[in-house]
């Protein structure tokens, strides 16, 4: 009978062996989990802010300043009112219910914020609370232009920039913009919005509103991007494209304004500035060059087209290499009928794309199709621009043509061929 009790006693202590083990290992998992989220925190607190910008519209904070807070829009908690200073005569604060229609303010509104008029094209600096008039000598150079001087104009630029050490934040105030060309012959007005990125790197692009019907559009919006060092603001360029909307086709480009901001003291508060617009810089090396390869299959009706490379592809900004990617568009007697794009290649002018697309021809023959291929700048939060085009058809002209004539003489063999690209 004793060595039946001992296995009984045996079998009676497994239970409680198993348990003290699961209970250290339950004890280890936890303590294990909360030192991986502890080491991710540290990581994560050691490492540089990302970059990300405030939005201020016209007055109205559509983003929190603390982005640790709840979104606000429009007025503030009535703690912070009672505790906000009032606003004096001089600053440039806009009431919102003035607006009109087209969200602009009357100009009675704005005689107190304005900017003077730049002289011989040069930029100012004026320290924050310094009042700003028109001098009278900016007036009488401004009325003794000739009339092919101003048709040369492009217009000026009002801005101001700001830097928050506290909170390591670059503010960027688009003010308005004064005396821009009439885009369109018809209504001989615009409707003119302005994009905005930072240089070298082109990770920050961002975009006002368009403005309807004016030639004098007064924006008021600021852009606030936190995590940036104050040395190295000195090294950044802000780089505005004037744009005009175009509902129908693609916005027309007005001009452009380039800042480089070294030299730029921002340690004494905001800087008010103005620049003159200056035609964009037009590229004379051509639009690039794109490797495609066709091959049509008689016997299944299909078309592959195969996107390679593409070369020598401009720059989309002054400084910054374009983001490209190949939209292929299939058309029967000029109505597209399929579309396909490939992946976007980052920060190259020599991009290697490799992809293929299988197209099925809706009719015997080539005769009525023909392919078109957009080779676009992939921008986030706007709208892509287009840095080349070619198209390749029965009806289309040097290489496009011969390399269309001969897929149709050899089916069933795939030929490749470099294009020169044309202006989108």
């Amino acid at each position: 009978m004793a060595p039946i009790a001992t296995s009984r006693e045996e079998f009676d202590e497994i239970p409680a062996v198993v348990g003290i083990f699961s209970a250290f290992g339950l004890v280890f998992t936890v303590s294990l989990f909360a030192w991986i989220c502890c080491q991710r925190k540290s990581s994560k607190s050691n490492k540089t802010p990302p970059y990300k910008f405030v939005h201020v519209l016209k007055g109205v904070d559509i983003y929190p300043e603390n982005l640790n807070s709840k979104k606000k829009f429009g007025g503030d908690d009535k703690h912070e009112v009672k505790n906000k200073p009032a606003v004096p005569k001089n600053s440039l604060h806009l009431d919102l219910e003035k607006r009109d229609l087209n969200g602009n303010f009357p100009k009675t509104n704005l005689k107190a914020g304005t900017i003077s008029e730049p002289e011989n094209g040069t930029s100012k600096l004026f320290p924050e609370g310094e009042k700003e008039t028109v001098s009278p000598d900016s007036l009488k150079s401004s009325t003794s232009l000739t009339l092919e001087d101003k048709q040369e104009k492009l217009g000026t630029l009002y801005f101001s920039l700001e830097y928050n050490f506290e909170k390591k934040a670059f503010m960027v105030n688009i003010k308005e913009a004064r005396g821009l060309p009439a885009m369109d012959e018809q209504s001989m007005t615009s409707d003119p919005y302005i994009k905005m990125t930072i240089l070298p790197e082109k990770k920050h692009k961002v975009k006002t509103r368009v403005l309807r019907k004016t030639l004098d559009p007064a924006f008021d919006e600021t852009f606030t991007f936190y995590g940036i060092p104050y040395t190295q603001i000195q090294e950044l360029t802000l780089h505005f494209t004037i744009l005009s909307f175009d509902r129908f086709s693609r916005d027309d480009t007005i001009g452009e304004v380039l800042i480089p901001l070294s030299g730029i003291e921002l340690s004494d508060g905001k800087m008010l500035m103005n620049r003159e617009i200056i035609k964009r810089n037009v590229r004379s090396s051509g639009r690039g060059e794109l490797l495609i390869s066709l091959c049509y299959q008689s016997t299944t009706n299909t078309l592959t087209v195969v996107v390679l490379k593409a070369r020598h592809l401009p720059k989309s900004d002054v400084s910054a290499l374009s983001d490209p990617y190949v939209k292929v568009n299939l058309y029967h007697a000029k109505k597209r009928i399929s579309k396909k794009k490939t992946h976007v290649k980052k920060c190259t002018p020599n991009a290697v794309f490799n992809e293929l697309f299988v197209f099925d021809i809706p009719c015997e023959g080539l005769e009525d199709i023909s392919v078109e291929f957009l080779v676009l700048d992939s921008e986030r939060g706007s709208q892509n621009e287009t840095i080349g085009r070619l198209v390749l058809g029965a009806s289309a002209e040097g290489t496009g043509g011969e390399h269309w004539k001969e897929i149709c003489d050899f089916p069933r063999r795939q030929i490749a061929k470099w294009h020169m690209l044309c202006d989108g």
